[in-house]
């Protein structure tokens, strides 16, 4: 499964693996790579707050979800396998497509079991985990930080993949003791090489495939730049994509044969959605490179006290002689109460100012409206998607005015940079 990480360079992609097939990737198949949730966006499965399905329970203290799409694809697979198990064992009638039911419970068992073996892991670093989520082509693990170490991210990476191995070495032998032409049998042989299937696939080394964290911890590894390894697992990303777009062709090609309309659907559904988290993930590391030109001192307009009850023409007419371009509205102990909304103030008719005080095209300071000067980079982002407004009261950590900070200077600043 594909990760999705606030990380030094990580990835927005979540973790998961493909279901009933080797899809994996950043939207879910069974297996793949521990997601990190981004401080800075929701990923795939919404906004924390909103359920994304429905919970099935907590094992190990990690919420389980079920998202309404993976009960879709599990009566798709009811359908497709069921005539498959009629072919295989004749006489089971009606009961084949409860056979197929039965087999696409077990496929998503195997995917939260690879989703867990990525949780577990990760929490016994001390990463927090928010929750698994079976999507519609897989799982999602979130993780709320990054694995420290290029170490931790590889074994944390290969513990989903691995898990799967592990269960596709153990079914397919015992598949091979059972009783031919027995129902379980069929079943467990089916598990097992759809768990093989999953576990190599989502070992291709490519973001934001298991595979792909893989190489972007040896990366980490060898140049010390988690930044820089991202972006060498994302675009090898794209490649992986473009291979398995091109494997149908490739493997009729080699048959002698037409590639299957089936197969070549499928693969270019897979293909597009490892190119579209790869493409997330370069697209994330390039905005994680600009943080750092985020300076709170910088970016901050100089500004000057005002009383709540000041005409507004007085009050613009003060700042426009001390050079500044905010007011801070103060009480009478010269404590910050609000601050005055530049675009009110501006759209007051220039006639009216005099007769308008400060106080009617002010707002109040709220709980994160006040910002530290020395903030900048990625903490001045979460601080202000933490508490959006379109101006922030700006002080030292002693608590003495520096100015205010407009939301508008600031995207003009990222996007400059």
């Amino acid at each position: 499964m594909s990760d999705e990480r606030r990380e030094d360079g990580g990835t927005p992609a979540t973790s998961q693996g493909s279901a009933g097939t080797p899809a994996g990737g950043p939207t879910g198949a069974p297996g793949g790579s521990p997601a990190v949730r981004p401080s800075d966006q929701d990923g795939p499965t919404g906004p924390p707050g909103r359920s994304p399905g429905l919970r099935l329970g907590s094992p190990f203290g990690i919420p389980i979800f079920v998202a309404p799409s993976s009960i879709f694809l599990a009566l798709l697979l009811a359908y497709v396998f069921g005539p498959v198990a009629e072919r295989e064992l004749p006489g089971l009638g009606g009961a084949a497509f409860l056979v197929g039911i039965a087999f696409a419970v077990l496929l998503y068992g195997s995917v939260l079991l690879h989703e867990l073996a990525h949780s577990v892991v990760a929490r016994s670093f001390g990463i927090p985990v928010r929750r698994i989520v079976l999507q519609l082509l897989g799982g999602v693990s979130e993780l709320e930080r990054e694995p420290e170490t290029a170490g931790r991210e590889l074994l944390v990476a290969v513990a989903g993949p691995g898990l799967s191995l592990v269960l596709a070495a153990f079914a397919l032998g015992l598949g091979q003791v059972l009783p031919d032409d027995s129902l379980v049998r069929w079943l467990v042989l089916g598990i097992g090489s759809a768990n093989l299937l999953v576990g190599i696939f989502n070992l291709l080394p490519g973001l934001p495939l298991d595979g792909g964290r893989v190489l972007r911890a040896v990366a980490w590894a060898i140049t010390g730049k988690p930044l820089l390894s991202t972006l060498i697992a994302a675009w090898a990303g794209r490649a992986v994509a473009v291979f398995v777009a091109a494997l149908p062709f490739v493997l009729a090609g080699a048959a002698g044969t037409d590639p299957s309309v089936v197969n070549v659907v499928w693969c270019a559904l897979i293909a597009m959605f490892i190119w579209f988290g790869a493409t997330a993930t370069i697209q994330h590391v390039r905005l994680r490179e600009k943080l750092p030109s985020l300076d709170v001192r910088r970016l901050t307009r100089r500004a000057i006290p005002v009383a709540a009850d000041l005409p507004l023409a007085e009050a613009l007419r003060r700042a426009y002689v001390a050079g500044a371009r905010g007011l801070v509205v103060v009480d009478a102990l010269g404590k910050p109460t609000g601050l005055v909304d530049e675009a009110a103030a501006s759209a007051t008719p220039e006639h009216r100012r005099p007769w308008v005080s400060v106080a009617t095209v002010a707002r109040s300071l709220q709980p994160g409206m006040t910002l530290s000067a020395d903030l900048g980079g990625e903490e001045l982002v979460k601080a202000i998607q933490a508490t959006p407004s379109r101006e922030y009261l700006v002080v030292e950590p002693t608590g003495e005015i520096v100015g205010v900070l407009s939301t508008a200077d600031v995207e003009r600043a990222f996007a400059n940079a």
